[in-house]
């Protein structure tokens, strides 16, 4: 499966998409460059919440493994959302072009680190790496595969996952999110919420017994995209997912001119709902405009 992203991540295809080697090539040869920021955190939550799922093609019993690839620092907090992944099983391998940021490569990895980070000049030099990064993928799915553990990711359904979100008392500034716990209540629940036409996302980490959440210092008639991520100590759920537009700000209205001289006139208006200043901006009209 392959997943692009900037500020905003798009899944290319899912695990499911193809079955030949031969089609994963030339839908590889069809991609089509994504330019843009760089929200790494976000690509790793939508990895998680929209490839790594079973009605995208993964399957329960196989091992899990994302490989980042990125020529730059992220613009959000990318560590945090590989820990989550990697607190699933999730194995991450992280691969650095051009401008990438070596310690945030080795945080964002699994270890053992000599194995799963890899930086490179520029992106030609990437075809230097596949021979070794082949090998060392095939050995660590044999090796993980061959131990029985417990921290394998399962989805358990509504065992394990939130339903039904509520997005309500919408201001221009603020929202409130409610949500139904699933039967099994996780250890701790991520918000991330960000504009949907770009924007720096935000992340809140509750505790797994709350349910709900006031987001607040929003920006005014803004559409927002919420995700609610369940997080338990050896499995994953199903994240629930919404958009909202914030409000707009309210206006002035009727707007009335009096008392008028030679070089004056008053202004008056009915006032906008929670203004504290306004600004007023004043010039002649031009030639033949009404007066």
């Amino acid at each position: 499966g392959l997943s692009q992203y900037s500020s905003d991540p798009r899944t290319e295809w899912d695990l499911s998409s193809y079955s030949t080697r031969e089609q994963v090539l030339e839908a590889v040869r069809s991609l089509r460059y994504k330019g843009g920021n760089t929200f790494t955190g976000l690509a790793l939550t939508h990895v998680l919440e929209q490839n790594l799922k079973p009605d995208a093609g993964a399957r329960l019993e196989a091992e899990k493994l994302v490989i980042l690839l990125t020529d730059g620092k992220s613009q959000d907090d990318a560590n945090l959302a590989a820990q989550t992944l990697k607190n699933l099983g999730i194995e991450i391998f992280a691969i650095g072009v051009k401008n990438a940021d070596e310690a945030e490569l080795r945080q964002v990895a699994s270890e053992p680190l000599e194995l799963t980070v890899y930086n490179v000049l520029d992106f030609p030099l990437l075809s230097s790496l596949v021979g070794r990064l082949t090998r060392v993928l095939c050995t660590r799915i044999k090796e993980r595969s061959h131990k029985e553990t417990t921290d394998t990711p399962v989805n358990m359904g509504p065992q394990l996952s939130p339903t039904d979100l509520k997005i309500s008392a919408v201001t221009s500034k603020s929202m409130h999110l409610a949500w139904s716990p699933p039967l099994r209540p996780p250890k701790k629940y991520r918000v991330v919420y960000y504009p949907s036409k770009g924007g720096t996302p935000k992340e809140v980490v509750l505790e797994g017994a709350v349910s709900s959440l006031q987001l607040s210092n929003l920006t005014s008639h803004t559409e927002y995209v919420v995700s609610v991520i369940p997080v338990h100590d050896t499995a994953t759920g199903d994240g629930l997912r919404g958009v909202t537009s914030t409000l707009p700000l309210s206006s002035p209205r009727s707007l009335r001119v009096s008392e008028l001289s030679h070089n004056s006139l008053r202004l008056s208006w009915k006032a906008a709902q929670g203004a504290t200043h306004y600004l007023v901006l004043c010039s002649a009209a031009p030639d033949g405009a009404e007066d």
